[in-house]
């Protein structure tokens, strides 16, 4: 199986966690104050769980089984064939909302709860590519 798709999307994961963590504020006021890191902030996460999606996406395609329903359907396969832990899963599926929200709805966006996201969840990002990378090996 040739995995340099996989390894470049998993680099370029890695790059926006990275964007996050370098534009993540002191605090959830300062976010919801300030439009330019709202903007990083949002864009990067929106990539990086569009990322995950992808991944999973070639990785369902390669198993031969039939595709998901929705993006956040194929967490739940890959926790189903043990690629993901089950909780991972069910984080990234709410990453998946998020992602609907800040493409279709910028303006609903709760910042407190990104806040949350780019502090205690920004972790899935690296535990999802960690999963995925002794998959591949």
């Amino acid at each position: 199986m040739d995995n340099e798709l996989l390894l470049t999307k998993i680099e370029s994961l890695r790059k926006c966690i990275s964007r996050i963590e370098q534009k993540r504020p002191e605090n959830a006021d300062i976010l919801y104050s300030d439009i330019d890191i709202q903007d990083i902030v949002s864009v990067n996460l929106e990539r990086a769980v569009q990322q995950c999606v992808d991944i999973a996406a070639i990785i369902i395609s390669r198993m031969e089984i039939p595709p998901p329903a929705t993006m956040a359907s194929a967490f739940e396969l890959l926790a189903q064939y043990k690629i993901i832990e089950h909780q991972l899963a069910e984080r990234l599926k709410k990453a998946v909302g998020f992602r609907n929200i800040a493409v279709h709805e910028y303006d609903r966006i709760n910042w407190a709860i990104v806040y949350s996201i780019i502090t205690v969840n920004i972790d899935d990002f690296r535990k999802f590519a960690s999963a995925i990378l002794a998959f591949i090996e």
